[in-house]
């Protein structure tokens, strides 16, 4: 990985260079590992089928192309700059039209910038992707501290405000004077960390995770709100393995996981199976160049560690949200978990501008359904071109 030298709230150019030596090496790591014995349950209670496995760790061992996916990295402009003491790594696309509304793109964990890298057109250049030139945006899409190409933070301190911060931080940076932002999983904890400090220049957000859950749950439920109780316990519960071990032991797991790719592979591959809107394998959802796409980056930038103290970091952190008045839009997929009803979502946001609910998706919405959420995201931002316009 290449950039030049840095220098005070510069920004510098920077591509993605892998050697071929470490392509070499995770070639050969992947040809020699080591197998668990097989589950003793014919479902994925345990984790990861091993057959499953060595079918994915085959595939990336043998016909997986990093090279291509390098290649549609690179031709998105990146860039660096120091922010708080840490490089951040970011995209930055701007249309051709110079009425666009500038939109700030957070990922989640395992995820990274490439969840969002086939919406980059449609939303900077609507026209040519069916929409309309009023929709266009300008797309800012950062690494989160400790994930992909950004940098590692060598002290305890990141969690999401503070990253809310250096977000904003950004966008100055960058010139925006008004501007939106959207996220899923931990990036919407992180967009919804902007709603609560507002800073100068948010004209308003858009969530495809709503961090809205009460304070303290009703005795009474509707049958929505149950469903929502029931879906925190499974992610909480049968789902939470790794959210609980890197909530506590982040730097544990990462030795395994920094020195096996294999291991690194399977801990990706079943948050993909758990989370996304399949039919009983992630591969009904996604592609298998897709998740190794994540895979290979989580790899080829040793963050498992880096990236997994995200939890740590937000270890107190909850799905009850503070309650936003600026103008917020949602939109809920069918098989998120939890799905959130509609009721809460109106509790916690006074000011909901939108609320759509997709007809397919899961946890991973910008990998699953990149046009449903481009459309989503023209539909719940466009009043807010409005407001720039006339305020």
């Amino acid at each position: 990985m290449t950039a030049s030298s840095p220098a005070p709230e510069d920004i510098r150019p920077f591509r993605v260079a892998v050697p071929d030596a470490e392509i070499d090496d995770l070639t050969a790591r992947l040809a020699r590992t080591r197998w668990p014995d097989p589950e003793t349950v014919a479902d994925w209670s345990q984790g990861v089928r091993v057959e499953s496995a060595r079918s994915l760790v085959s595939y990336w061992e043998r016909e997986y192309d990093w090279r291509r996916f390098e290649s549609e990295l690179n031709a998105v402009p990146q860039f660096l700059t120091a922010i708080d003491g840490l490089d951040v790594h970011f995209l930055h696309v701007r249309s051709r039209n110079p009425d666009a509304l500038p939109l700030l793109m957070t990922h989640g964990w395992p995820s990274s910038i490439a969840d969002f890298l086939r919406l980059v057109g449609p939303l900077t250049d609507p026209a040519a992707h069916g929409g309309e030139v009023a929709d266009s945006f300008d797309v800012v899409i950062p690494s989160l501290p400790g994930f992909g190409f950004s940098g590692k933070p060598t002290a305890a301190g990141w969690d999401v405000t503070r990253i809310a911060g250096a977000w904003a931080e950004l966008m100055r940076r960058l010139g925006y004077t008004s501007w939106t932002a959207h996220g899923g999983d931990w990036g919407a904890a992180v967009t919804t960390a902007l709603g609560a400090m507002q800073p100068e220049g948010l004209l308003g957000i858009h969530l495809s995770t709503p961090y809205a859950f009460p304070e303290q749950i009703p005795d009474t439920l509707t049958p929505d709100e149950r469903r929502a109780v029931d879906g925190l316990a499974l992610y909480a519960g049968p789902l939470g393995g790794s959210n609980h071990v890197q909530g506590t032991k982040p730097q544990t797991v990462g030795f395994a996981l920094a020195d096996s790719p294999a291991g690194q592979a399977a801990w990706i591959y079943e948050k993909f199976q758990s989370k996304t809107d399949n039919h009983g394998l992630a591969e009904d959802a996604l592609g298998v160049d897709t998740m190794l796409d994540a895979i290979s980056l989580s790899w080829f930038t040793n963050s498992a560690a880096s990236s997994a103290r995200i939890y740590w970091e937000n270890r107190s952190a909850t799905m009850a949200g503070p309650k936003l008045t600026l103008p917020v839009a949602v939109t809920v997929f069918p098989r998120d978990i939890p799905r959130l009803p509609r009721s809460w979502i109106e509790a916690a946001y006074s000011n909901l501008v939108h609320l759509g609910d997709a007809e397919r998706g899961g946890h991973f919405a910008a990998l699953e359904q990149p046009e449903i959420l481009v459309d989503e995201l023209r539909a719940g931002l466009r009043g807010l071109r409005v407001q720039r316009r006339t305020g």
